[in-house]
């Protein structure tokens, strides 16, 4: 079943994950209004692309109808960040990576999300997004370089702005490496500094998921 889990993660929040089967027709006849998702899905060498995004809207609605009957239509806005137009108390944040798809949609509050194929590239990078601190713990084990990627996403999409350095305004606590756990991170900004709890699990071998909520009090 292309749909594999949803999960609560609060009264007010739930995680979905999409293991990709579907071609693109497919995925059209599980989305309201598929007229709206074909003018916005992406086009270019990467036919796979389109095919991940649009299983994201697929899961976002999955989603979405655990928490309201009402109907809703995403869009992206300047950043990027997908939202519920019709419903914007609503926070959505979506991530694919080869044949998973991760979603979170939470009724209030900010939410990040990314899932990622473990592989050589986050190492490779890792000089120019990871401190000298998260590179000496990630040490050779590339699972936690992928992490570290992940989990800076994550909390890259929960603040949805753009220019972020990576290196600098995201760090991360050093972590022991389980098959699941919760990671301290920081988010360095002009004029503020806060602290988040990133959870992060192995969905197998070679895939990592993590995962933010901001839940703002209403």
């Amino acid at each position: 079943m292309p749909l594999h889990s949803l999960t609560p993660l609060s009264e007010h929040a739930a995680l979905g994950l999409w293991r990709l089967e579907e071609t693109v027709e497919d995925l059209f006849a599980t989305v309201p209004d598929p007229t709206h998702y074909a003018a916005l899905l992406p086009t270019g060498r990467h036919a796979a692309r389109g095919t991940q995004w649009l299983a994201g809207r697929a899961l976002a609605h999955e989603l979405l109808r655990e928490f309201t009957p009402a109907p809703a239509l995403l869009s992206n806005d300047p950043n990027g960040r997908p939202f519920f137009a019709q419903l914007p108390d609503f926070a959505v944040s979506l991530s694919h990576s080869g044949c998973w798809v991760a979603g979170v949609v939470a009724t209030h509050g900010r939410v990040g999300t990314d899932v990622e194929l473990v592989r050589d590239k986050a190492q490779q990078l890792a000089p120019r997004v990871l401190s000298e601190t998260e590179r000496a713990d990630a040490g050779n084990e590339a699972v936690k370089y992928s992490l570290y990627w992940s989990a800076k996403e994550t909390l890259y999409k929960l603040h949805s702005r753009r220019g972020l350095v990576f290196k600098e305004q995201i760090l991360l606590d050093p972590f022991g490496l389980r098959e699941a756990g919760v990671l301290t991170g920081h988010l360095l900004l002009e004029n503020s500094r806060s602290q988040h709890q990133i959870h992060y699990q192995r969905l197998t071998p070679d895939y990592v998921l993590t995962y933010c909520l901001s839940e703002l009090v209403r």
